[in-house]
Formats: C-alpha cells, sequence, structure tokens
C-alpha cells in the first residue's frame, strides 16, 4: 500500500508558480500510476494530471501550464505549476493507483494524501 503526502502548497499571485510535491512511502511505488486532483470550495473533486512509467494526462484545464513528473528513486511525484490562476485555487490532493493504464475517475485511486491548499490571488 502506497502511502502519498504532499506538500508545496501556498497563496501566490495570478501568473506565478508553484510546485507541489508527493512522497509516497510504502512499497512497489514504481508500479502505481499517481495522480493530482483538486477539489475547489463548493465543487467536486476533479482530475488535474496523472503519470505512468511513460505516459502523462492532463486535464484541459491545465494542459500547457502544469507538469506532471516522477522520480522514482525518491519515491516522489511533482506537479510544477505555471501560469495560475485565480480558479486553479483548491485543495490538490496525491493520489495513486494500481492500475496499468491512466484513467482519470476517482474511483480508479486507492491511496490518497490529506491534500495541500493553493491558493491563486488576482
Amino acid at each position: 500500500q502506497v502511502q502519498p503526502v504532499e506538500s508545496g502548497g501556498g497563496l501566490v499571485q495570478a501568473g506565478g508558480s508553484l510546485r507541489l510535491s508527493c512522497s509516497a512511502s510504502g512499497r512497489a511505488f514504481d508500479v502505481h500510476i499517481m495522480g493530482w486532483f483538486r477539489q475547489a470550495p463548493g465543487k467536486e473533486r476533479e482530475f488535474v494530471a496523472a503519470i505512468s512509467w511513460s505516459t502523462t494526462d492532463y486535464a484541459d484545464s491545465v494542459k500547457g501550464r502544469f507538469t506532471i513528473s516522477r522520480d522514482d528513486a525518491k519515491n516522489t511525484v511533482y506537479l510544477q505549476m505555471n501560469s495560475l490562476k485565480p480558479e486553479d485555487t483548491a485543495v490538490y490532493y496525491c493520489a495513486a493507483s494500481p492500475s496499468i493504464t491512466i484513467r482519470r475517475s476517482m474511483t480508479d485511486f486507492s491511496s490518497w494524501g490529506q491534500g495541500t491548499q493553493v491558493t491563486v490571488s488576482s
């Protein structure tokens, strides 16, 4: 069982950048698909990005601005967020999936972190 722990959230002005990190403890980190989701106040949790061994997937709303990467030697996944907008404000969650194919459904991810707050001011 992989247990993700997020860090790196904070307050940033619109147009700025942040990098989120997700450290995952447990065995077999490198066989998991890792993903990022976010939940804004009053809204449902939504898919942001995911990464497998060689593939990445992004929500249309962040494509071209966010980059997901992983360092299996460090058991860490990153989400580099550039050109941030106020609508990116949300709690960001890291999650692990035992699947071999990236799917955007929350039900495909079995382990979740506690979340980290990202606030983008206008």
